[in-house]
């Protein structure tokens, strides 16, 4: 999708951005603030204009992927079959036009051609125990630490809410940087260092057979078990592991998928530790930041109209739009669920009325099930009778609205990069407010990795070298 480019944006031109941004979800938060569950008990598509239900009526999964988000398939022409309302038009331009570009500022083939599950340009050894989506992550944002860090000087690199250590291990091993991985859970920690382990066993063999391939005097990650708390600076962070010569310690923060509260964590530890000298964090979980505390940051944006972002919005803007446009053109059976889980609500509801949107635990291959069954199904997970009397004439006039229901869904997830958008843009807003360097730079596949931006921010200008912080390596 085309966008707004994050980076080269003036202070001025950012902070105009989060007023545009905050008017236009002002101007359409019924749509977001909305429950798809809710699509039948509370009317939904009723509450759309009605030229915007007679545009949107009766379209396909594949036409709402090309016409409302404007993602058409592989040499697809767009073709409308009727004039829509300027207003709905206007809306699918602002989506587009005010959203950061999510298009990373490199194009070389897919690192996945060749094998689906092995990424060509992660060496076997740190493939082992890793998704094809993380390999990508560990590799791209490795890599852009490793440039940052060169740049700013940093004697050691912090990995925050490190998991397994996968991150941890390719910066360590591969990259040859001094890594301390902070992770709050012991079970994964043990996990981490057994990998770590089987790793250098295998390293050990693979520079056996030829002593080029692997550098010596590498060092493992150390780990450290410690939960980071978003206010308080936590001082194990800011230890060092060895003693520096010439200077003081010069740290380096990051996190992959840092969730909720932990991505602000790395900002607040950033802007108040004079050891922090840069940071490169990839935020995800927007529902879980803290509300007072975890948005808005920056005094700007707190200044603004309609600033406020309710956990329905974050929840929405963590979806991969990508990912939904794809279902949509592949007219994929699961797109169903949306409607039979709104149909189950009106159930609920009738049958117990304070018992509303209540969680639903996985109902498995629910695209095979008939209606009732799925109901039935539904019912008995939330606690009730399973066979209480339904009324299937309704369901059945339910079931047949699901392109409305899907057509409902897509609308709000058009705007869902708007809030992430807002919720990126006021962490660069605070950055700077505080006197910091900072870019938001696309550096995963979106295709891949839906929580693909990176921000990066630095206690030294840096110029054009943010640049090459994105570029791709050949």
């Amino acid at each position: 999708m085309p966008g707004v480019s994050a980076r080269g944006l003036s202070y001025g031109e950012r902070r105009q951005l989060a007023v545009n941004l905050t008017r236009v979800l002002e101007l359409y938060r019924p749509i977001l603030d909305a429950y798809i569950i809710e699509f039948f008990t509370d009317n939904l598509w009723g509450t759309l204009p009605c030229s915007w239900q007679e545009a949107l009526d009766g379209l396909d999964p594949p036409q709402l992927a090309t016409l409302l988000l404007g993602m058409p398939g592989e040499g697809e022409v767009v073709r409308y079959r009727s004039v829509w309302p300027l207003t709905l038009l206007a809306l699918k331009s602002t989506a587009c036009a005010l959203a950061f570009t999510r298009t990373p500022g490199f194009q070389t083939p897919s690192e996945f051609l060749e094998n689906p599950s092995q990424s060509s340009r992660l060496t076997a050894p740190f493939r082992k125990h890793v998704k094809p989506k993380k390999q990508h992550e560990i590799r791209r944002l490795g890599e852009l630490v490793k440039k940052l860090s060169d740049l700013t000087g940093c004697t050691q690199v912090v990995d925050v809410g490190s998991g397994q250590g996968h991150l941890s291990r390719f910066m360590s091993l591969g990259l040859g940087l001094m890594v301390k991985s902070i992770e709050g859970d012991q079970r994964l920690v043990e996990r981490a260092q057994r990998l770590d382990q089987q790793l250098l066993q295998v390293l050990a063999k693979v520079e056996k057979r030829n002593p080029r391939v692997v550098q010596r005097g590498r060092c493992l990650p150390h780990h450290v078990v410690k939960w980071v708390d978003p206010i308080d600076l936590c001082e194990e962070l800011l230890l060092p592991l060895e003693s520096t010569q010439h200077g003081g310690t010069r740290l380096l923060l990051t996190g992959l998928h840092a969730c909720g509260d932990l991505s602000v964590a790395l900002l607040r530890h950033f802007c108040c530790c004079p050891e922090v000298v840069a940071l490169a964090s990839v935020g995800c979980c927007y529902m879980k930041l803290s509300d007072p505390g975890g948005y808005p940051l920056s005094q700007w944006v707190a200044g603004l109209p309609g600033y406020e972002l309710p956990y329905r919005l974050r929840e929405g803007a963590c979806h991969a739009l990508e990912e939904y446009a794809e279902r949509l053109q592949k007219a994929r059976p699961d797109l169903r669920t949306h409607c039979y889980r709104a149909a189950l609500e009106t159930v609920i509801r009738h049958a117990c009325p304070e018992l509303q949107r209540p969680g639903v635990q996985g109902i498995p291959r629910v695209h095979e099930l008939k209606i009732e069954e799925y109901v039935q199904r539904g019912l008995q997970r939330v606690g009730l009778d399973p066979q209480l009397p339904l009324n299937l004439a309704a369901l059945q006039a339910h079931e047949a609205q699901e392109n409305r229901v899907v057509a409902f869904f897509s609308l709000a997830l058009l705007m869902a990069p708007l809030v992430e958008t807002l919720i990126l843009l006021d962490r660069l807003l605070y950055l700077q407010e505080q006197g910091f360097h900072a870019e938001l730079l696309p550096i995963f596949s979106p295709e891949l990795s839906p929580r693909n931006m990176v921000l990066v921010a630095t206690k030294m200008p840096l110029g054009q070298a943010f640049s090459a912080l994105e570029t791709e390596d050949s």
